[in-house]
């Protein structure tokens, strides 16, 4: 029965006040009547706290109008809200018990609306029954409205990315204490969850250790493979402190001397392209670019087709969010938005190989939050 409820640091009033306001405007400028916001980050950045998505519904009721926002809310969850300044926020709370149609209650305070956004990652089992209460509203989704929103980050949230940078770059500085020779991947990943909680974090969210052909893999986790001499090493590591904002920081390592001849001169451009992609991200220029200027240097060395994902990706309250730094992506950066550069040049059946920081554009270019060297870095084996 029991619901486990993180109480962490969460912004003041004021600042919640704001972004509430403007996610009632962004909702207007979108056309739509109302946002319908589940537990998750989106419920964190509105009003500080994330609470957990379960069978019952919760949901917070923004209209787009002149009504307040409001809370609905399980009473037996309602506990887990007892940190969120419902009072300042101007936010009314609706608690409901088993038996009563919460849907009922949201189709209630929303009236007749025309059209109605829900949360991304909203449950189905609440998004159809929605519909179903809410007659007669099209459904579309909140989040292309809530990114223009959490895409520019305020200088708080500025500062708790650069925090979770730092703490994640500790990790990285200790790697020689866990990776060596006759260890299993699995073995050195257990110990770099640990040090990513000691270094500051509340938890370690991800921990990639993919050696030898497991680093041609971008997204293995880890394995019961042994490492061996020679192996090079994709490390991937990241997690949430205390205030909610992520790190996520890639490095690539050699257990004693690489065993392939061609680590070298692979790396090297590898190299390269990472440095010119974050030295392209500057207000106006596009996601586009800055995914091509990786891209270009890789596939002129022959590596096109073994960089098998985008540049980047956004990051916040949320490992993966808005903007994506990928082809085709024709969005202009602007000062305040945080993202990966993390090109990867990956030899199937060989090993692979990735250099990942956070950066964030500045009036005039980037600042990396990742200060780790970029070279390949050789453990004792």
């Amino acid at each position: 029965m029991s619901r486990r409820s993180l109480h962490t640091p969460a912004p003041d009033a004021a600042t919640l006040r704001a972004r509430l306001h403007r996610a009632r405007q962004a909702a207007a400028d979108a056309g739509t009547d109302a946002l319908l916001i589940a537990p998750g980050s989106d419920l964190r950045y509105l009003i500080g706290q994330a609470g957990g998505s379960f069978e019952r519904l919760t949901t917070l009721v923004i209209p787009a109008g002149d009504a307040p926002p409001a809370l609905v809310v399980p009473k037996l969850e309602f506990p887990g809200y007892s940190d969120v300044p419902t009072d300042d926020l101007g936010v009314d709370v609706i608690t409901w018990v088993d038996g009563d149609d919460p849907y009922r209650l949201v189709a209630d305070r929303l009236g007749k609306p025309g059209r109605v956004a829900v949360s991304d990652m909203m449950a189905a089992l609440h998004v159809l029954a929605l519909r179903d209460a809410v007659a007669g509203a099209e459904q579309a989704l909140a989040g292309p409205v809530l990114r223009e929103l959490r895409m520019r980050k305020d200088a708080a949230e500025i500062a708790a990315l650069r925090k979770a940078g730092e703490a994640i770059d500790r990790v990285h500085a200790r790697m020689g204490e866990w990776l060596r020779a006759g260890r299993t991947e699995a073995q050195v990943g257990a110990d770099i969850a640990a040090a990513i909680v000691e270094e500051g974090h509340t938890e370690a969210e991800f921990v990639i250790v993919g050696s030898g052909p497991n680093g041609a893999s971008p997204h293995h986790d880890v394995s019961d493979r042994v490492i061996e001499p020679g192996d090079v090493v994709v490390v991937d590591i990241g997690g949430p402190i205390a205030e909610g904002y992520n790190s996520d920081s890639t490095r690539t390592y050699a257990v004693g001397e690489p065993r392939d001849a061609d680590v070298a001169d692979t790396y090297a451009v590898l190299q390269r392209a990472q440095q010119a992609a974050v030295e392209a991200v500057c207000p106006g220029v596009t996601a586009h670019a800055v995914d091509a200027a990786a891209r270009d240097i890789i596939t002129e060395a022959g590596f096109g087709e073994q960089f098998i994902h985008r540049t980047g990706h956004g990051i916040g309250l949320d490992v993966h969010e808005e903007p994506y730094i990928v082809g085709g992506n024709d969005l202009p950066l602007e000062p305040g938005m945080a993202f990966s550069v993390e090109p990867g040049i990956y030899q199937a059946g060989r090993w692979g190989a990735r250099i990942e920081d956070i950066v964030v554009v500045t009036s005039d270019g980037a600042e990396p939050l990742n200060t780790r060297p970029h070279e390949l870095v050789v453990v004792g084996s």
